[in-house]
């Protein structure tokens, strides 16, 4: 009963379909902010159309097939942590290293690792 209730652990765990984030930010200002309670606080904007001071880029790395919409609420938790008002000017794309790699079909390249950034700003 024992090796099969390991079994039973074992394909839970490693079949779960996971996926891994990882999030950094690099602050451009010295001054503090508060940070946000809730993420709702970060507002995401397109276009940005009044002044605003730019306080960090907040980067998160995650496997290639995640969409913007999974990745989002990571890039405005730590805005939050970092006291932003928003977060706009969102880009994607892979690093030279996983840029090499060849398409892999069997796998579908969920091993590719992708980065989103964008700048985590405040009201003037």
């Amino acid at each position: 009963m024992k090796p099969l209730l390991s079994t039973l652990l074992f394909l839970v765990v490693f079949s779960s379909g996971c996926t891994v984030y990882q999030i950094n930010s690099q602050e451009t200002s010295q001054d503090f902010y508060v940070p946000k309670a809730n993420i709702d606080d970060v507002a995401y904007l397109e276009k940005v159309d009044k002044p605003y001071t730019e306080i960090a880029i907040v980067t998160v790395t995650t496997e290639r097939n995640q969409t913007l919409e999974e990745v989002l609420p990571k890039l405005k938790q730590e805005a939050a942590a970092l006291g932003a008002d928003a977060i706009t000017d969102i880009q994607s794309g892979s690093g030279d290293m996983w840029k090499r790699l060849k398409p892999q079909q069997l796998l579908g390249n969920a091993y590719i690792q992708t980065d989103y950034t964008a700048k985590a700003i405040v009201w003037k």
